[in-house]
């Protein structure tokens, strides 16, 4: 036994514990990312109308987009290797948040930097020529900070989420790679729901609304990414001393390895794939708790026990029981217990969505999100590393991505009046979109290693993540737009009418459904193996 336990990814515990650390570093990111997202209507309030809120979250996305930020981020990635590259990401991500909580604090009124930013960036001389400029003149300063730190947290953001799939490529290279990947992401999404519940909660704490509290939980959770981040960086030096393997520095980037990626077929239909997926899911969580407010009849409670603090802290507490609940249960062997974790997840997640109708918030409701991806994504990540059939899965994915937009823009519409009858469809179309989703990271992410060379995989998932970023920064801006054209002028931010915007969502399902049939033609032909299995016997 002790000698096929050379190393420490042969150990099951230890590459299973790298990928936590790489998880919940991921978990706060996916958590700040969204972490104004559901008191969008407290920003109004703080003096930013829905323009600049748009604005600002678009602005995520910017300097990676249209400086190329993550394309010099697969190249520092390449160059100096995983570990450098995962505490460089989460040393940016806290810079960044760090900045947009100076934003929204009160130490920011009345400085002289709020008065530069007032009259200065109001025009950026060719970006604003083209329609693409995170700022506009009338933009609240607050606004303009907060969206210069948003950028720098992109940028962080987007070079950990390369970084922590060239991680697990690492370590489970062979291995259980599909649900490696799977199982990091679906942790990761438990942090929406996480933000969902907790960020009005800390706004709201002490019984007035202070929006820099929310921002100043998400830094402290930044922190603590950045210290998992550290804490993987030893593990994986003791891994390359074990295993004798110079990191990735020492195989030089070269400028031609680009183009040996964008040569491949393959390559462009995940990437593709990948950028329809994000942009009718990551843009869509931004609007989805206004959206909800649009379309349910929803009663917030105004006392008891549904209306303390205290039901937020046991909502998280039984959303962790159905997480934990529903994954452990993919890896118990005895039936009988598995039958067990089962029945208590179903249990806990009925409990679950009772409470979040109770309190009748829209932000609790879409908080159930992640929760069916938690459960089936170890299924899926099994399935594909031992059974195989990615792009197929893919082609799954795309479908129930259509059904679900097309049910939020013209059944979910029709229920409203009825508070029961609209927040089951609610959550029903909820949990199968988070289960959609959790198709990319099971059936996606693992087939970028069996399209490029080991050395330049760092670059390829960069240049996936960059073309994604496209629509992460584009989709918002449509979905302003198409809100804008298709709803009367002064229209109440919560009887807005969302069927089109979502019927747009749809259309990029479409899409991703008609890649992916071509993907398993072009598979076939070539052969490039994203319907075999990644653990070969």
């Amino acid at each position: 036994m002790n000698e096929k336990l050379k190393t420490l990814r042969d150990s099951a515990a230890m590459r299973w514990t790298a990928l936590l650390l790489l998880a919940l570093a991921m978990f706060c990111a996916y958590i700040f990312m969204d972490i104004l997202s559901p008191i969008k209507d407290y920003m109004q309030d703080f003096g930013w109308d829905s323009k600049a809120f748009g604005t600002m979250q678009g602005a995520e996305t910017f300097l990676n987009v249209f400086v190329f930020f993550l394309i010099f981020a697969g190249i520092i990635l390449d160059k100096m290797g995983v570990r450098f590259t995962a505490v460089l990401s989460g040393a940016v991500m806290l810079v960044g948040g760090l900045i947009k909580y100076f934003a929204v604090s009160p130490y920011f009124t009345g400085t002289g930097i709020e008065t530069w930013f007032t009259d200065h960036l109001n025009y950026i001389p060719g970006f604003d020529e083209l329609g693409v400029s995170p700022f506009y003149k009338g933009m609240p300063a607050s606004a303009k900070v907060a969206a210069i730190g948003f950028m720098i947290f992109g940028c962080g953001a987007e070079m950990a989420g390369i970084t922590v799939s060239r991680g697990i490529v690492k370590w489970f290279k062979g291995r259980e790679t599909a649900l490696a990947m799977g199982s990091e992401m679906a942790l990761a999404r438990l942090g929406v729901a996480t933000c969902m519940i907790f960020s009005p909660f800390f706004a709201r704490l002490g019984g007035e609304v202070h929006v820099d509290n929310s921002v100043k939980f998400g830094v402290v959770l930044l922190c603590i990414a950045l210290m998992m981040f550290v804490v993987y960086f030893f593990m994986d030096k003791k891994l390359d001393k074990q295993t004798g393997e110079a990191e990735e520095k020492d195989d030089p980037f070269k400028i031609s390895d680009i183009g040996k990626i964008l040569s491949s077929l393959g390559f462009w239909l995940v990437a593709l794939l990948c950028v329809l997926y994000y942009s009718a899911i990551f843009p869509f969580q931004k609007y989805a708790v206004n959206m909800l407010q649009c379309n349910l009849t929803l009663t917030p409670a105004t006392e008891g026990f549904f209306a303390s603090n205290t039901v937020t802290i046991v909502q998280y507490v039984v959303m962790l029981l159905v997480a934990i609940c529903s994954f452990a249960s993919n890896f118990s062997k005895n039936k009988g217990l598995k039958i067990g974790l089962m029945a208590l997840a179903v249990v806990a997640l009925v409990a679950y969505c009772y409470m979040g109708f109770m309190r009748g918030t829209a932000e609790t409701i879409f908080a159930v999100f992640p929760l069916l991806a938690v459960a089936i994504t170890p299924i899926l990540g099994n399935y594909v590393d031992r059974k195989g059939k990615a792009a197929s899965m893919l082609v799954l994915g795309s479908i129930l991505l259509i059904a679900c937009h097309l049910t939020f823009a013209f059944i979910l519409p029709l229920c409203k009046g009825s508070a029961i009858g609209g927040t089951i469809v609610a959550y029903v179309t909820i949990l199968v979109l988070g289960a959609s989703f959790s198709l990319v990271p099971a059936a996606l992410w693992p087939s970028v290693p069996k399209l490029v060379d080991e050395k330049i995989i760092g670059s390829a998932y960069a240049l996936i993540f960059w073309i994604q970023n496209i629509g992460l920064w584009l989709f918002p801006l449509l979905i302003g737009n198409v809100l804008t054209k298709t709803n009367d002028a002064g229209t109440a931010a919560h009887e807005l009418n969302y069927t089109w915007a979502l019927v747009m969502l749809a259309v990029l399902g479409v899409l991703a459904l008609i890649i992916g049939f071509v993907l398993k033609i072009v598979d076939r032909k070539k052969h490039l193996g994203l319907e075999e299995p990644n653990i070969k016997d």
